[in-house]
């Protein structure tokens, strides 16, 4: 399964310029613990804004700085802890940062990003623009999910999907390519006329169902060295 097909595409979003009360209440009232950010104008994400980013304010006693804060840091980072500390916009306080994923990315590809980043969610972003976010529930809920409803298809259907799609779909000439599939590892083979068509079967390959991972060894040829004309 990938970051698609567990994700929640329904997403509650701020803008930059909102206030932090406003955000605040919005999280509070939708019983979210993260708000993507994203600009009204342009619809692209540039931060996420979560409970620990609002932890770290003024009003609270977890915004106090060890008294050692001041000697080590730079004046840099007292500025932006300040800012963030004492700011009233949303853009103040939100992390800017922020780890995305591609809404092809395996669930288990997923889940070692959150324990390697030590997050709880990620936005999914296609062209910048959010589509849908995955959270740690998102993924356990994938993994029971999968476990019900079997394991999927076998090789074997993997690798006849891979090449009907390519042909039917993709403009691919598949009788001068090959695919072998191997617990769900995919190695292509052959030769093309075009990196176009080079990209297209690894496309394909890498969108099928049960694929975990995708090796492209085709070539790309001449075409009047490949000879090949349709029947």
């Amino acid at each position: 399964m990938r970051a698609r097909d567990v994700m929640t595409a329904d997403v509650t979003t701020v803008a930059p310029g909102a206030s932090i009360a406003e955000a605040a209440r919005l999280m509070l009232d939708r019983r979210i613990s993260g708000l993507p950010v994203v600009d009204r104008s342009s619809g692209q994400l540039v931060g996420l804004l979560t409970e620990g980013d609002l932890m770290r304010r003024a009003e609270l006693v977890t915004e106090r700085r060890p008294w050692w804060f001041a000697l080590t840091s730079s004046p840099e980072e007292r500025a932006q802890a300040f800012v963030k500390a004492h700011g009233l916009k949303v853009e103040d306080v939100m992390t800017k940062e922020v780890v995305t994923i591609d809404e092809h990315e395996p669930l288990e590809r997923i889940a070692m990003l959150f324990e390697e980043r030590g997050i709880k969610r990620a936005p999914v972003v296609r062209d910048g623009r959010l589509i849908g976010i995955v959270s740690r529930a998102n993924l356990l809920q994938g993994v029971a999910a999968a476990k019900i409803g079997g394991t999927g298809p076998d090789d074997s259907e993997i690798r006849s999907t891979i090449l009907a799609t390519a042909q039917a779909d993709a403009g691919v000439r598949t009788p001068v390519v090959d695919v072998t599939v191997a617990g769900g590892v995919v190695h292509l083979w052959g030769n093309v006329a075009s990196e176009a068509e080079r990209d297209a079967i690894r496309v394909v390959a890498e969108t099928a169902e049960g694929v975990r991972e995708v090796h492209n060894h085709i070539r790309v040829l001449p075409p009047s060295v490949l000879e090949w004309k349709p029947e």
